[in-house]
């Protein structure tokens, strides 16, 4: 599942959607992998890796607007990360930023491809086993349940950024389809399925198991707030599923420690693998440090001063809720990488400094953070680089280029199902459960921390444990604290504020402080009611017909 099938992912779907008449069998160019030569048990299982390949978002154009980490949507939409590395350079991106996304720019149709791409991928792979004949019932069974799986996830994954959109099977011969009809339903149907059907133990690292397709059926009930359905879901994961949180918080995001306990869903990267840099996490690629840093380019995702301010902890270690952002934890903005600087005393959560690159701080293996030097452009995007997703020094071995990168992303990970259940106990008012939940996870937090040369904490880290949840109200807010600086940078911040109902007022609250470091958010609001979906591509309405695929407001 490492090495991706990248060539045969391509002509999957040309053999099944491409015509050129009744000759077209008999006269298939050399090369092209049709319809008849995948009808077998081997071209099956391609075809299934090749659904699986499209997880990273690449493959089906620009692969950093399209991948699967939604660093775009999820984080640089929201409160946690800027665009990044200068002003001219992708300014789309900054459109989305400001919430003045239109149909027109190029972002959004790429991701929506690549989305309907893996729905297509999943599709092919239903048609091709059902004229396998060298498939036994339970490999199919399998199969099966594994491509509706990749179907439910590729659809979710749409919803999440448009709501009303198409949902295709494969029964559906004619593409014109509307988005008149909420696809939750669907979404349902195929992650029922697969929890049902696949197997329990993964076969190969990557693939999804019965407790995958759990997991995400619970995460597409959170996002209706059907907590009724989602808490058994929850509980079955945690009480009898095979996952656990590892002991340090950062082996989430390093080679060496990918697949592990707490692993559900991992979207596999490797590199020298023959893919030309393809499959190395190539939808992040411009999301390194700029010039001398590791990766070299391009200075993009860099988070948010807020977002920093967020680690901030009190004398007993515990977030500052309400008041985490009235002072900013000290940045070398503004200075040369020769000024003297001293990093921030205050007492900070440890998760900082595995997911925010900063200065005087130690970087992976790279040595200490160098401040304006790894920065491209430090008075238009802060003083901050991304960490979570680098790779150490020497952990990247034959790496085809720089920015090439074997990290994989973790899509979802057990400490997520932890959190989706402590917030369906905050809804049901059983606050000691979502107490010991969130404690669990703060618990975990400083087990790890980042260190000095000589062995001494890098910084005042400080992590405590809350006494107790006073009301129902103060719960919901520390739990979905903790979700953000458990989660920062991983792609899910813009989706929650979404599902919570409270986008717009976080957002317009970061935006009048943010606009005042970063001038480029000057004028720029959220407007309720419009900005919770992005604008559904003009290219795909175009195609389709505004008769059928109906706009988002704009």
């Amino acid at each position: 599942m490492k090495n991706k099938i990248v060539i045969v992912a391509a002509f999957v779907s040309l053999g099944l959607t491409s015509s050129c008449g009744d000759d077209f069998l008999e006269r298939t160019p050399l090369g092209v992998a049709n319809e008849a030569t995948l009808s077998n048990a081997a071209g099956v299982n391609a075809a299934l890796i090749a659904a699986y390949s499209l997880l990273d978002g690449v493959g089906s154009g620009p692969n950093f607007t399209s991948a699967g980490s939604n660093w775009i949507y999820g984080e640089v939409a929201s409160d946690n990360a800027y665009k990044g590395s200068d002003v001219g350079d992708q300014a789309q991106i900054t459109t989305i930023e400001r919430y003045q996304g239109q149909a027109d720019i190029g972002a959004f149709n790429d991701r929506w491809v690549a989305l309907y791409d893996g729905v297509s991928r999943s599709n092919d792979v239903l048609k091709l086993l059902a004229k396998a004949t060298d498939v036994k019932d339970a490999e199919k069974t399998q199969i099966t349940a594994e491509a509706r799986f990749l179907r439910g996830w590729y659809h979710l994954e749409a919803k999440k950024m448009w709501n009303m959109v198409p949902y295709v099977d494969e029964t559906v011969t004619d593409y014109n389809v509307a988005n008149d009809k909420d696809i939750w339903p669907m979404i349902e149907a195929d992650l029922e399925f697969a929890a049902a059907n696949l197997a329990a133990v993964k076969s190969q690292p990557g693939r999804a198991s019965s407790w995958t397709a759990k997991a995400v059926l619970a995460k597409a009930h959170m996002f209706q707030q059907d907590y009724t359905a989602a808490k058994p879901l929850l509980d079955d994961i945690i009480d009898n599923g095979p996952f656990a949180l590892v002991n340090s918080y950062h082996d989430n995001f390093r080679i060496a420690t990918e697949n592990n306990s707490e692993s559900i869903l991992e979207v596999q990267n490797s590199v020298a693998d023959g893919g030309s840099g393809q499959n190395g996490n190539n939808g992040d690629n411009l999301n390194f440090p700029y010039n001398a840093g590791p990766g070299g380019c391009c200075g993009f995702f860099q988070p948010s001063q807020n977002l920093v301010n967020a680690f901030k902890t009190d004398e007993n270690g515990l977030p500052l809720l309400d008041t985490f952002n009235e002072t900013d934890v000290t940045s070398d903005q503004g200075l040369a990488a020769t000024d003297p600087f001293t990093p921030y005393a205050g007492s900070l959560d440890p998760r900082l400094d595995w997911t925010v690159g900063r200065r005087g701080i130690p970087f992976l293996n790279w040595g200490l953070h160098p401040g304006r030097t790894w920065i491209r452009d430090q008075a238009f995007a802060g003083p901050y680089t991304s960490k979570k997703y680098t790779f150490y020094q020497g952990e990247n071995a034959g790496a085809e280029s720089n920015t090439a990168n074997a990290n994989n992303y973790r899509a979802v990970r057990f400490a997520d199902v932890l959190l989706m259940r402590a917030e369906v106990a905050v809804e049901e008012n059983d606050l000691a459960t979502a107490l010991t939940i969130v404690n669990q996870i703060r618990d975990r937090a400083d087990n790890v921390v980042v260190t000095m040369p000589d062995g001494s904490p890098a910084a005042n880290y400080k992590v405590g444990l809350y006494p107790s949840f006073p009301s129902q109200e103060y719960a919901r807010k520390a739990v979905q604290f903790e979700r953000r600086l458990e989660f920062a940078m991983e792609g899910h911040r813009f989706f929650d504020l979404v599902r919570w109902g409270n986008a717009a007022e976080v957002l317009n609250a970061y935006l009048a402080k943010e606009s005042q470091k970063r001038t480029y958010l000057n004028g720029a609001t959220f407007e309720k009611g419009k900005d919770e979906y992005f604008p559904i591509p003009q290219t795909q309405i175009d195609i389709v017909g505004a008769n059928l695929l109906k706009q988002n407001p704009l």
